[in-house]
């Protein structure tokens, strides 16, 4: 089966996601910031970043809220769409390091309180770096097709 198969039905919970594997360059940090209109300095000067305590400049928060969107729709297919999403910062992710998203789908569940009713899966993700830093530990829900 692959990702743009998959249906509400076809899941069974607990089910490990695919790990997604992300190089995080500097280039991508600063051009990051700039499309999201982030000008925030930790995120593209890397003398206020020192300044700061950090030991270079870090992605943002859109970045990290993308990237486990990406986490699990990489997994649940085109068809999916993320209807919540809730993060917490622990750590940062700095330019140069690798950014690596973990997920595991811990629930599923139909929201009748709409018509129709809606097929949603709740996921909970972490993101870490190389070390095996927890950098953000995420909590979402998809809604997929029902099959």
């Amino acid at each position: 089966m692959t990702a743009a198969d998959l249906c509400w039905n076809d899941i069974t919970v607990p089910v490990d996601l695919p790990e997604v594997i992300d190089e995080i360059s500097y280039q991508r940090v600063v051009e990051n910031a700039g499309a999201t209109w982030d000008y925030f300095p930790g995120h593209f000067d890397p003398k206020y970043a020192e300044e700061q305590g950090n030991p270079t400049i870090y992605v943002n928060t859109m970045h990290l809220a993308g990237f486990a969107d990406r986490v699990a729709t990489d997994w649940a297919g085109p068809r999916s769409r993320v209807v919540r999403r809730s993060l917490r910062l622990a750590s940062s992710i700095y330019a140069g390091d690798t950014m690596i998203g973990r997920g595991r789908a811990v629930a599923k569940r139909r929201d009748t309180s709409v018509d129709p009713p809606r097929c949603l899966v709740d996921i909970e993700i972490n993101v870490i770096n190389q070390h095996g830093v927890l950098c953000c530990p995420v909590e979402l829900t998809l809604q997929l097709p029902g099959g």
